[in-house]
């Protein structure tokens, strides 16, 4: 068969009449695979004629085969199109389906929305595919996320006095005082010391996640339970962790194992961002020293204006306030633009965040750079 036939053949699906060959084997295997998903309907619909069904068995047994034919970053969008457009929401909560299934932060935004109606034969499945995602999170996050916490916390304890000879950071030192070099002598003269700050023990910064848990924030929750979990491990931190939605959380107990806190989210409902910042403000007892970071679409349903008078009070109290529109992968989310421009007139940035740069992110709220401008550089050079 000719190769450039075979492949438009797998592109276009259907029979062999447009190309003219047929398909044998696994490639045969792959199309049924594809056909079971994509034949029928529109390209968009939830009611297109797909060849799953309604068995769970069944599905199993598809998910399984997509497994064995694709890469997994395929099976992972297959799977999303899956329960979008088949409507197999109802059977991931069927054991056999959840063993099957490719695990991603997708898939655990999904199951934590059926938390509450998930049968308890299901839970176990469901806990250890979240806790394998969790896991992979935490590996890939954990060191780059401390070392970028630890290395801002040390550069923002500088000091112009160090007490001791070892405090003395002489790269630093030198290059200010390179105006006062003696060609004469081979040397320079320092005038000006700088010196590392004792590493405290002590808190040093209080972090303030406060986390909308409406449907479309699935993974920005997902992702924001591992960064506070990580967080909340540092000594110089105090992390606490706040979910709302029309009600608010406090999660801060469950830091420890985020598993645990993300089954205790509520993904869905409505949407009270005014009566989660009253809670957050709460928490800080040193604004001056005070991160809050408010991860929402800003779709307020409580008091629009209430709410950016709390943020006001916040920010002239010296707390640092940055709204994150999303914490994913998933491109540019919808979020209310008034609420947005608001915010920006009062110095407070709203944009999204993806993942690997949260790190870079805490340590630019650590070390009180303008957020704006970092976020501006960051779309820069991914633009680039």
């Amino acid at each position: 068969m000719d190769e450039r036939l075979r492949r438009w053949r797998m592109v276009l699906g259907g029979d062999a009449d447009g190309t003219g060959c047929s398909l044998a084997g696994t490639d045969a295997q792959m199309d049924g695979a594809l056909a079971a998903l994509y034949n029928g309907g529109d390209g968009g619909s939830a009611e297109r004629s797909g060849g799953l069904g309604a068995s769970a068995p069944r599905v199993a047994r598809w998910l399984g085969d997509i497994r064995s034919y694709f890469p997994s970053t395929v099976v992972q969008v297959m799977q999303k199109d899956a329960v979008e457009r088949l409507n197999l929401t109802r059977l991931l909560m069927e054991p056999e389906m959840l063993d099957a299934v490719e695990p991603d932060v997708h898939m655990v935004g999904t199951l934590l929305s059926l938390n509450r109606v998930m049968p308890e034969k299901a839970r176990e499945s469901a806990r250890a595919l979240v806790r394998k995602v969790v896991s992979e999170l935490e590996r890939k996050l954990v060191q780059k996320t401390k070392a970028a916490v630890t290395g801002a916390l040390d550069r923002s304890a500088r000091t112009h006095r160090p007490k001791r000879v070892a405090d003395i950071d002489w790269n630093r030192t030198i290059r200010v005082n390179l105006k006062n070099y003696l060609p004469d002598r081979n040397t320079v003269i320092p005038s000006r010391l700088v010196g590392y700050g004792r590493r405290q023990r002590a808190v040093q910064r209080e972090v303030v996640l406060c986390i909308d848990q409406s449907g479309s924030m699935a993974a920005s929750v997902v992702y924001s339970s591992v960064f506070g979990a990580v967080l909340a491990s540092m000594r110089s931190l105090r992390t606490s962790l706040v979910v709302f939605d029309t009600a608010v959380v406090d999660l801060t107990d469950q830091l420890h194992d985020p598993v645990e806190l993300l089954f205790g989210t509520q993904l869905g409902g409505g949407t009270d961002i005014n009566r989660a910042i009253a809670y957050s403000q709460g928490l800080i007892t040193r604004p001056n020293d005070s991160i809050l970071i408010l991860i929402s679409d800003l779709y307020e349903g409580g008091v629009r204006e209430e709410m950016l008078r709390r943020v006001a009070q916040m920010t002239a109290a010296g707390v640092q306030v940055i709204v994150l529109l999303a914490l994913s992968d998933e491109g540019a989310p919808f979020y209310d633009h008034d609420n947005a421009a608001a915010l920006a007139a009062m110095g407070v940035p709203a944009f999204a965040c993806t993942p690997d740069a949260f790190p870079d992110l805490m340590a630019a709220a650590i070390e009180r750079r303008d957020i704006g401008r970092w976020a501006e550089r960051r779309l820069e050079r991914t633009a680039t």
